[in-house]
């Protein structure tokens, strides 16, 4: 069973905590043994304060000064000994954000014995020191690259250790069952149980739930983490670019009255409630002779493929009951082609129908969503329904939710190993055949939360942080 052997860097390190590139303020991070006394004889206190004799969690005016230049006047912050985010002495340069001065400062420590942080070595050098556990760690990245409410509220969720928690304690309950009956194999001669088999019953059974619950959810997690791509598909000139400019509230795609105008895919992102949806304006869906709309068209069905949900749009004003009826079996095509796939069928243009007209399509396409493009009608109620696709309540009740696919892929590990346990109690096997099973699943457990890892797994997480975090 493999544990951690990453080895902690003792040597100091220094990066730009915030994005490159001017603004009002830069963050210099340096953050290491040597922190204190390396930026100490840089630093020259407005009050004449020296910089190591201060406490920890205090901010300090002054200049930044190489031998008698000086760089620029900063904030300096302190965390010394292990009250930082990383677990060791750090300090916090803010200065001002000229990219000039933010250089020159970094250089100025790197010849002072600082090294360059690799990415995300400051949360790397956290996790070794016991500041956050593996997954917490990778909530981290998470909670820097959410771009929209529900992404966030779950990075912040598993950040404040819920997901990590949940893991835990389980763990530690299997742990401890684990323990006894090791220990009823060192007495397998005098055949005496330890561990209550109905307890042990109860236990299984439960881990098995929560299991499955945190699988099924990584559904609606992978779905807040990476958005819904929504596929607008139709005929030409039914009025799919005139939506997507509504949906985006811009003019994105290009609108006329000449169909065929849409030959590429033209794609862009909303936040609705809370969830991002990647809306997609394709190519109308036509027989046609021009070589690049065919290109244009070919792309239209591999992005219905990519979708996660298809729009389906019809031209309301032309259609008569034959149309109708020659559109529901294209209707059943679709959906037997992508079973998969949530289908939305919309009826555009509206309101140019008087109600007659209205009663006839609803009539003949049962559940048609009725819309105008033009004036709005129905958009609101259109963006509800992609919402229903989504199973927020796991958000509002503030459960976990997995977002992670290594996090998934342990999972499932995790709870073959335990099925294999359900088996070994149903069949009344040894318990040195179901040690095994055990030690399996508190290894893929432990994989979650770091307790259990390897170098390579360390160095491919933070592989894909920024620098600087």
């Amino acid at each position: 069973m493999p544990f951690i052997v990453f080895m902690i860097s003792q040597d100091t390190i220094v990066a730009l905590a915030t994005p490159p590139g001017s603004g009002a303020i830069a963050v210099i991070r340096v953050s290491g043994t040597e922190a204190m006394a390396i930026c100490s004889p840089l630093f020259r206190s407005i009050s004449g304060k020296k910089l190591e004799q201060q406490k920890t969690h205090t901010i300090h005016l002054g200049h930044i000064v190489d031998e008698e230049r000086v760089l620029d006047e900063v904030l300096v912050s302190l965390f010394k000994n292990t009250n930082s985010y990383t677990g060791e002495p750090t300090v916090e340069i803010s200065c001002h954000g000229s990219t000039y001065i933010q250089q020159e400062i970094i250089q100025l420590l790197l010849r002072k014995g600082c090294r360059a942080a690799d990415p995300g070595e400051f949360t790397l050098r956290a996790f070794l020191n016991g500041k956050l556990d593996l997954s917490q760690a990778e909530a981290v990245a998470d909670l820097i690259a959410s771009d929209s409410q529900a992404s966030h509220q779950v990075a912040m969720q598993q950040m404040r250790g819920g997901f990590s928690n949940e893991i835990k304690k389980l763990r530690d309950e299997l742990l401890n069952f684990a323990s006894l009956i090791e220990l009823e194999l060192d007495f397998a001669e005098e055949d005496v149980e330890f561990a209550d088999r109905k307890q042990f019953r109860e236990l299984v059974d439960r881990i098995t739930h929560v299991l499955k619950r945190l699988i099924d959810s990584f559904a609606v997690g992978n779905v807040i983490k990476n958005g819904i791509p929504v596929a607008i598909v139709g005929e030409p000139n039914v009025g799919k670019s005139t939506l997507l400019n509504l949906l985006l509230n811009e003019e994105r795609a290009i609108v006329s009255e000449i169909a065929g105008t849409t030959r590429d895919t033209v794609e862009d992102e909303i936040s609705i409630g809370g969830v991002n949806f990647r809306f997609i304006d394709t190519a109308g869906i036509r027989d046609t002779e021009d070589v690049v709309e065919s290109i244009g068209i070919k792309k239209t069905f591999e992005k219905i493929e990519q979708a996660q949900v298809v729009v389906y749009l019809i031209d309301s004003a032309v259609q008569t009951e034959a149309t109708l009826a020659k559109l529901k079996i294209e209707i059943e095509k679709v959906k037997n082609k992508y079973p998969q796939k949530p289908l939305i069928v919309v009826a555009n243009k509206v309101d140019k129908l008087d109600p007659e007209a209205i009663a006839i399509i609803t009539e003949q396409v049962p559940n048609i969503h009725l819309l105008s493009a033009k004036t709005g009608l129905g958009v609101e109620e259109l963006q509800n329904k992609f919402l229903e696709f989504v199973n927020t309540g796991a958000l509002r009740n503030d459960e976990t939710i997995v977002t992670n696919s290594r996090h998934y892929d342990a999972l499932l590990k995790a709870l073959e190993e335990i099925q294999k346990v359900q088996y070994g109690l149903d069949q009344e096997l040894s318990g040195d055949l179901m040690a095994i099973d055990i030690r399996q699943a508190l290894f893929h457990l432990g994989e979650i939360t770091g307790e259990i890892t390897t170098d390579d797994l360390l160095g491919n997480i933070f592989a894909n942080f920024c620098i600087g975090k």
